[in-house]
């Protein structure tokens, strides 16, 4: 099998197949593109999710927290805690699980939440260190958003720029094999890049200001997201690639290396549709949150407009990284 998620077909059997019960205090469920599920507690709503980390091996505490935080954000609401499971390699020592730990205590202060609980354990089950954590967010009961309420007409807005988790895993990794393409400058600027991984922020300010649906863009990059959000929701898409944010940093890395960045693991950056995009990312950028509408929501097709050419967008493949490692190593 190839690495990275499975086959979108394949998962949707599996969750079909396995999923028995329906309790009717869940009101949304996860699925395809729905990384959430919320369940109803009377006037307050519960909200979880879990995620793990494997792609990374610098960071992949900070990366941790944040990935499972922003898809509770993804839904408006703020995370309040998360339950964290570490599966150590053999040749792992007490300093390695230390340090992941002091990282996922470090960005859980930052976001205010609370580590709940969890297991760890050293097996042979597993060749580098697999980090996996849920998250669980509170808000009030109807108001959580959901991935598959995208709306025919709404404006496609993204938040800050694509690409920082995986410009920043590759730097972070591979410091050596890019110097001959990045300065010393942007290589500590790509680092940095980890930083701006959290979209608690605009997740929480946009669920406020009222919009339709929200995807933190992850595995599979924007096409990737945006195909998710568009079969959730049973609509289609038309993006602009001169309108999507991108560093020079990323560019330089994807343009060496042949790297599709609309493919490119990219959590920091928070997929929105909304009636008003332009109010929407004016809101944002009051409160210092840089934002651009890239596209519409459609009736029907799933379209990237390059150099002026329509592109029909595919099912999402395999992230972008894990072919860019193979190129680093």
């Amino acid at each position: 099998m190839k690495i990275g998620k499975l086959d979108w077909n394949d998962l949707k059997a599996i969750i079909d197949k396995s999923r028995v019960v329906k309790r009717s205090d869940v009101r949304i469920r996860s699925g395809i593109g729905e990384d959430c599920s919320v369940i109803n507690f009377g006037d307050k709503e519960c909200i979880v999710s879990t995620d793990p980390i494997t792609g990374a091996n610098l960071n992949s505490g900070k990366l941790a927290v944040h990935i499972n935080c922003n898809d509770i954000a993804s839904c408006g609401v703020e995370p309040v805690g998360i339950l964290v499971t570490i599966l150590a390699p053999e040749n792992s020592c007490l300093e390695d699980i230390n340090k992941i730990m002091e990282e996922i205590s470090e960005e859980a202060g930052k976001l205010n939440i609370e580590i709940l609980g969890g297991h760890t354990e050293v097996t042979k089950a597993v060749n580098k260190m697999v980090i996996s954590c849920t998250a669980i967010g509170k808000g009030d009961r109807n108001k959580a958003v959901s991935t598959s309420g995208a709306k025919e007409n709404d404006d496609i807005v993204v938040t800050k720029y694509l690409c920082l988790e995986g410009t920043s895993i590759a730097v972070n990794d591979f410091e050596e094999k890019l110097k001959d393409i990045l300065t010393p400058k942007e290589i500590n600027e790509a680092k940095d890049y980890i930083k701006y991984i959290s979209v608690v922020r605009e997740g929480v300010l946009s669920g406020k200001f009222g919009v339709n649906a929200m995807h933190d863009i992850t595995e599979g990059g924007l096409l990737g997201a945006l195909w998710e959000v568009a079969k959730a929701s049973k609509v289609g898409f038309r993006v602009y690639e001169d309108k999507i944010p991108l560093t020079n940093i990323t560019w330089k890395i994807c343009r060496k290396y042949s790297i599709d960045p609309l493919r490119f693991i990219s959590s920091g950056s928070m997929l929105i549709t909304t009636e008003n995009g332009d109010r929407l990312v004016d809101m944002l950028e009051q409160n210092g949150i840089k934002a651009s509408v890239i596209g519409k929501v459609t009736k029907g097709q799933y379209i990237l407009v390059s150099d002026g050419k329509e592109e029909k967008v595919m099912p999402p493949k395999s992230d972008e990284l894990f072919i860019l490692e193979e190129k680093l190593r």
